[in-house]
């Protein structure tokens, strides 16, 4: 006798960011999103999630001193027709343990000081206000049949969630890991340079190398 296999329907799952906040005594600059899952009732083993983070930099308004910020990024503001664009930040995962219904998940998201990087800079140009977040979702659902034996089915990037995070908690984060700092990265012949200018010199800290080779293209523009 053949006996005809039931197809088990996945878990629907929805996602929604409650919250941002930086975390303290991060080791590097550490966003901390409050993530809300809800599998509609079901009963959900484990998740294994793949997370990527995307700024939709055309759902924002700009002001006249973070569009000249910009300018690097996007060009001239004439032309942020065709140029604003979304930017990928980055891309995490995230174990979740079984629950049942729905439940809250912290997603801690390092964020990088190098201001090379795209999303970097597009972050430090803001001012006030929001930064639109797109959170997409893949991964793997391990959730319970109807016999109650183990199911997994694989989710593909359909799954997304919007928030605005207030860019003050970024630069909170930044701020509690490095208070007061700034990164410059260099290529190696000028840090070369840099570095023997202030060994000539006999200044003792990078930050008054800088100084005096500032003060001194101030000086040759004044006259």
């Amino acid at each position: 006798m053949t006996v005809a296999a039931v197809a088990v329907e996945a878990p629907e799952l929805e996602f929604r960011v409650e919250d941002v906040e930086a975390l303290e005594h991060a080791v590097v600059p550490t966003l901390a999103f409050r993530l809300r899952i809800d599998a509609g009732g079901r009963e959900i083993r484990s998740l294994a999630l793949n997370v990527q983070l995307r700024i939709d930099a055309a759902r924002r308004r700009y002001d006249d001193g973070e569009r000249e910020r910009l300018f690097e990024l996007f060009g001239a503001p004439a032309g942020w027709g065709r140029s604003l664009r979304s930017l990928r930040w980055t891309t995490t995962s995230l174990n979740v343990p079984a629950f049942v219904g729905s439940t809250v998940a912290e997603l801690a998201v390092p964020c990088s000081y190098d201001f090379d990087v795209v999303a970097t800079k597009y972050l430090n140009a803001l001012g006030e206000g929001d930064v639109p977040l797109e959170l997409l979702f893949s991964g793997s659902v391990f959730f319970a049949g109807s016999d109650g034996r183990l199911q997994v089915v694989r989710l593909s990037w359909d799954r997304e969630a919007r928030f605005g995070m207030p860019v003050r908690v970024w630069r909170d984060a930044l701020e509690r890991a490095f208070p007061g700092m700034a990164w410059l990265r260099l290529r190696r012949d000028v840090f070369d340079r840099l570095s023997l200018y202030k060994s000539r010199h006999g200044l003792p800290t990078w930050e008054q190398a800088l100084e005096g080779l500032l003060a001194a293209a101030d000086e040759r523009r004044a006259t």
